[in-house]
């Protein structure tokens, strides 16, 4: 089996890790964390829950594990008399929620006098209802007063007729009661939705003065105590910990969902880059990070690239710039030969995505790359490195996957159907189009620094005006390098493959009240190249007390009229594995139900709010930004949106969402606090660093919880879903117009037409016009009718919502996908082919105009019109 396998990623004994008891054990994650400024928000959210105060006295209890506690370590104990055993405060908000203390003996003579009341409300209803016969009916007290009376004794005959009459007037009159609650407004959306009612904007008002920055902070802590890459125990343990959250905030059915993938890792010893000749130049790097943590300990993950080719290649040294497509076109106009050569390059620039950095190398002719982390990116350059600083260390490397995401996304054994175990259905990884085949490997600056030094006097000396001179430093002069002359250097990768090893995500749900089997998923990953304290372990802390929060709210009895699945995914380091292979498991179910994806990876940066997606969500997300502050500029988000000019960015292959929009078809949005740069995916990006240096005070880890919860209730429990399909169809008629422009700058031949593309974008904006009609004339229903929904009105919401929602659905192109990426569905949207990182709208055609294929450009066109025209008229039927 595969966790059997001795080249699994081998960890040390005395490595600081949980045991499995001690992750699953009964003190795992407790959600009572007090910050000094959220006591009284605790202690009122603990009289809402109706729990008693915590017992008095230190529980600390030392691990078992030196140097790492278990989660139930992190939570501060609490006597009786702390706040949380006071009341105070509370009965506004249970005022507000109509909520009652199930557990207080006050509350059960309460409930049953509401349930009375309730009783009495209905019949007060049915006999206050204006029917149209009623004026022809006789009063109550006429019919009394003539009803003959009976006999003492009945007449034994007359029995079992009698009994038929009853029975029959018993019958009829239920029928009638039945039909007059059907048809009448008696209740409205919100009584029909369950067991008390709640004012949505208490609960806006509890999610958001609940998120607790402390309970986030010690979150991250224990999340960052020690490495976890994917299929790794920390990796694991980590799971069960999240997993325990789930139980405790009481979400429908917690389960881990297991896939076996295809993963690298590397082997102690196993990886070198040295200069061999001349001799004179001999060297060897250190490759490693120092050690970051020393008293006590802890093991760090080695330095590598995930998805890696292994191999030992020897060659000449010939340096790239940023290894973008130009940087090597330019080498080879200027007689430069990458042939045969090991490409030096650094990260950033103009070639983002560190696999299409190996992959050009690749094409170029070269038998290796080697990417280090220059100081004008992110080191000194920039300001004080760590420890003193933000920036990168000399000694800091930048992991990183080299899978071709934006060629094949998750597992690349099995692009386009779910990685379960047993599977038998696997490509072969030698000449995967997911794989680079040369081999890689990361470098820091200081290592580097020797490499560009040997490059003196050999190929062409470079000068500032090109832009190839990067920041490290007693780097006197700047060479390409050259096949004939450069030092010869040698890279050796040699590690791990294991082509079916257990990744695990974590799912739990909130079961919809109306409509069930419609989902919003909410996710985030788990899985970090080092300690991963901003990536991902900010969103991961958040997330957690997001879960929290949403937990206590279904525990008071508040269900959402759609459902909620949250998951924590596995492998998203490697190439987004863990989320594409759940939505390739349950493809269909989510092009059928699904309404929208939320997706955080980095929380927080630094402090400024970003958000990619579709236009249509911008309508809902600045109602949530229009709530909530930034307590540092006073002022709220929405208005800081608005003085930055920010607009919704477009989704690349950055993060999880991928899968989700393109190619399930469900709507998707992720949600970020940018920054300056910090040490990414190194053994640097850590707790002290989040500390220190991130966000001391949790204070934008805490406005990140409250934007993603509102948008939660925004999205799963506003009656009308609050997607602007206009304003959609308008950025679709500004990208129409943007292709026009990149067609022609690429000399578009008189016979490429884009008036098919032009037409579609104008018919949606009118239908998109014409379909939210209906959205207000439902406002005015409702207000008409003081709130009251009738059957057949929520029964007409219930198919505008799914309308809105297929969209989405409706622009993929199922049957095909993307000429050369059929994994990629959505017609409008994809990652860049040569920029994984950033977005292609109109991918087909882009690729086409690429490719220089403009007949082929040409029928992208065609059925990308046909695919928008057929979904706006969809909206209508």
């Amino acid at each position: 089996m595969a966790d059997e396998k001795p080249n699994k990623y081998i960890r040390e004994e005395t490595l600081p890790i949980p045991t499995y008891e001690e992750a699953t054990s009964s003190r795992s994650p407790s959600h009572s964390f007090l910050g000094a400024s959220e006591v009284s928000h605790d202690a009122e959210r603990q009289v809402l829950l109706g729990r008693s105060p915590a017992p008095s006295g230190d529980n600390y209890r030392p691990p078992d594990v030196e140097s790492v506690r278990s989660s139930a370590d992190f939570l501060p104990s609490t006597g009786q008399n702390s706040a949380r055993s006071s009341g105070e405060g509370s009965q506004h908000e249970m005022i507000q929620m109509d909520v009652e203390d199930p557990l207080s003996e006050q509350a059960q003579p309460q409930m049953g006098t509401r349930l009375s009341k309730r009783i009495s409300s209905i019949t007060n209803g049915l006999s206050s209802l204006n029917l149209p016969f009623r004026q022809w009916l006789p009063s109550l007290e006429y019919v009394r007063a003539h009803i003959p009376r009976m006999p003492g004794r009945f007449p034994e005959a007359l029995k079992p007729g009698w009994i038929m009459v009853v029975r029959f007037f018993a019958l009829l009159f239920v029928l009638t009661v039945a039909y007059v609650v059907f048809i009448s407004n008696i209740f409205s959306f919100r009584q029909r939705r369950g067991g008390q009612m709640y004012d949505p904007e208490s609960v806006r008002m509890f999610v958001q003065e609940h998120v607790n920055a402390t309970n986030i902070q010690l979150h991250l802590e224990h999340l960052t105590q020690f490495d976890h890459i994917a299929g790794t125990e920390g990796s694991y343990v980590l799971a069960k910990y999240v997993e325990a959250a789930f139980r405790t905030a009481g979400l429908d059915s917690p389960m881990l969902e297991r896939f076996d993938v295809y993963l690298n890792y590397p082997k102690k010893g196993g990886r070198e880059v040295a200069i061999i000749d001349p001799l004179e130049l001999a060297w060897k790097a250190k490759i490693e990070e120092e050690l970051v943590y020393k008293d006590p300990p802890r093991e760090q993950t080695l330095v590598f690239h995930g998805l890696s080719k292994s191999g030992n290649v020897t060659g000449p040294l010939i340096y790239a710039n940023y290894g973008s497509r130009e940087d090597f076109e330019w080498l080879h106009s200027n007689g430069i030969s990458v042939e045969g050569g090991i490409a030096l390059v650094r990260y950033y620039g103009s070639q983002t995505d560190r696999a299409l950095k190996v992959k050009v190398a690749e094409l170029a002719g070269a038998v290796g790359c080697i990417i280090y982390s220059d100081p004008n990116e992110d080191g000194f350059v920039k300001g004080e490195p760590y420890p003193n600083g933000r920036y990168m260390p000399a000694d800091g490397v930048q992991r990183g996957t080299v899978g071709l995401t934006s060629w094949i996304v998750g597992d690349v054994l099995s692009p386009g159907f779910a990685s379960l175990p047993g599977e038998k259905n696997r490509i072969s990884k030698e000449k995967n189009p997911g794989l680079n085949n040369i081999p890689s490997l990361p470098l820091s600056w200081r290592d580097a620094q020797k490499l560009l030094q040997s490059l003196k006097g050999h190929g062409m000396q470079l000068n500032d005006g090109l832009g190839w001179i990067g920041g490290v430093p007693d780097v006197d002069e700047w060479w390409t390098g050259s096949k004939k002359s450069s030092p010869m250097v040698n890279l050796r990768n040699e590690q791990d493959e294991v082509e079916r090893q257990p990744i695990y995500n974590v799912l739990g749900d909130i079961i919809g009240i109306e409509q069930p089997e419609k989902v919003v998923i909410v996710g985030n990953h788990r899985d970090a190249w080092g300690f991963g304290a901003v990536d991902p372990g900010s969103g991961t802390a958040v997330f957690l007390e997001v879960v929290r929060i949403f937990g206590d709210l279904k525990n008071l009895g508040w269900r959402p009229m759609r459902s909620i699945q949250f998951a924590s995914w596995d492998a998203e380091e490697y190439n987004l594995i863990g989320s594409t292979e759940h939505v390739e498991s349950r493809t269909e179910d989510l092009r059928r139900n699904g309404i929208a994806y939320i997706n955080v990876d980095v929380a927080v940066q630094g402090s400024d709010f970003h958000a990619a997606g579709p236009a249509l969500f911008e309508t809902a997300l600045l109602h949530v930004l229009g709530r909530t502050s930034d307590s540092l500029a006073n002022k709220t988000l929405r208005s800081l949106w608005k003085e930055k000019n920010r607009k919704m960015e477009g989704l690349g292959a950055g993060s999880d969402y991928v899968a989700f929009q393109d190619i399930a078809g469900m709507s998707s949005i992720d949600l970020s606090f940018r920054g300056e740069p910090f040490p990414y995916h190194s053994s640097y990006d850590n707790f002290q660093w989040m500390s220190q240096f991130g966000d001391p005070d949790f204070s934008y880890h805490k406005l990140m919880g409250q934007v993603w919860a509102l948008l939660i209730l925004e999205l799963a429990d506003r009656p009308v879903l609050p997607f602007d399909l206009v304003a959609y169809a308008r950025s679709i008629k500004d990208n129409v117009r943007d292709l026009e422009t990149y067609s022609s700058a690429k000399v578009a031949p008189a016979a490429f037409d884009l008036k098919p593309l032009n037409d579609a974008a104008d018919a949606t904006v009118q239908r998109a016009q014409k379909f939210h009609e209906w959205d207000r004339e439902w406002t005015q229903n409702i207000y008409g009718m003081g709130g009251m929904e009738s059957n057949a009105l929520t029964l007409m919401r219930m198919n505008h919502n799914s309308r809105m929602a297929n969209f989405e659905t409706d622009l993929l192109d199922v049957a095909g996908g993307l000429p050369g990426r059929e994994q990629y569905k959505h017609v409008l949207f994809a990652p860049q082919a040569w920029s994984g990182y950033d977005e292609a709208v109109f991918p087909g055609i882009r690729d086409a105009i690429d490719g220089g294929d403009w007949q082929l450009a040409q029928k992208q066109v065609e059925k990308v019109a046909m695919l928008l025209a057929r979904a706006s008229q969809r909206l209508l039927e």
